[in-house]
């Protein structure tokens, strides 16, 4: 069965085998969108009583890695030029494919969301100043700057630091555009996310995490996750090595 053939592990039948003949219309009519938009289509249909009604179809929404993966296979099959695969692609997402990524396998507890301010994935222990950013730094520690917002005077920590998270700023504020110059990861503006420099604390509704504990953030979704999460390496190869 094609759930089957995709790790599907759902017991009901799918269409395919309910329904062979308006799987297969379905099919053909996929087929027939793609050819004419020349593009991955995100398509809205109906059943009934046996009939197919098609609702709606869009240019579907995907990753960067997915977006690399349909324009080269596209331009395999002649579909679009080369020309066109490239210019498809955005310069600031394939910048993301640069950086280390969170293992798409990997479990992870997104427990906020910011703006995606620099791309790449960082984990470490959380500290709330520059000072023992660098100081944790400095003996082989990874650490997490957590701070409402930056200054320049947090510089040093910043570069001490695998990733920075605010709770203020926007994309062009000081922990963005130091983030990205530096390539550090970044998410800025996790309005949910409450920092206590007193108690050496951050607090997501009911969840505290303390200073020395552990989080996970993604600077090109913009989430804050809980814990450790696994982390990849860039691969300059594969789709990312033919488009470049």
């Amino acid at each position: 069965a094609a759930r089957e053939a995709h790790g599907g592990g759902c017991e009901l039948p799918s269409l395919e085998e309910a329904m062979p003949e308006i799987f297969a219309e379905l099919s053909g009519v996929r087929h027939k969108l793609e050819q004419h938009y020349k593009d991955m289509q995100d398509i809205e249909f109906t059943i009934q009583q046996g009939r197919l009604y098609m609702l709606q179809t869009r240019t579907g929404k995907r990753t960067t890695p997915a977006a690399l993966c349909v324009a080269v296979q596209m331009a395999k099959e002649g579909l679009i030029s080369k020309q066109e695969a490239v210019m498809r692609l955005k310069p600031e997402s394939l910048d993301q494919l640069l950086h280390p990524m969170l293992d798409p396998a990997a479990p992870k507890r997104v427990v906020a969301k910011g703006l995606p301010a620099s791309p790449g994935a960082a984990c470490g222990k959380v500290v709330f100043t520059a000072d023992e950013a660098e100081h944790l730094g400095s003996q082989g520690e990874a650490v997490l700057l957590v701070r409402v917002e930056t200054s320049p005077e947090d510089i040093h920590g910043i570069h001490a630091a695998k990733g920075i998270l605010t709770t203020r700023g926007g994309m062009t504020s000081h922990a963005a555009v130091v983030a990205r110059g530096m390539g550090r990861p970044c998410v800025s503006g996790a309005g949910a996310v409450r920092v206590d420099y007193a108690a050496q604390a951050l607090y997501i509704g009911d969840l505290v995490v303390k200073s020395g504990e552990t989080l996970t953030i993604d600077g090109g979704a913009g989430e804050v996750i809980l814990g450790e999460v696994p982390t990849v390496p860039p691969q300059l190869s594969g789709d990312f090595g033919t488009i470049m």
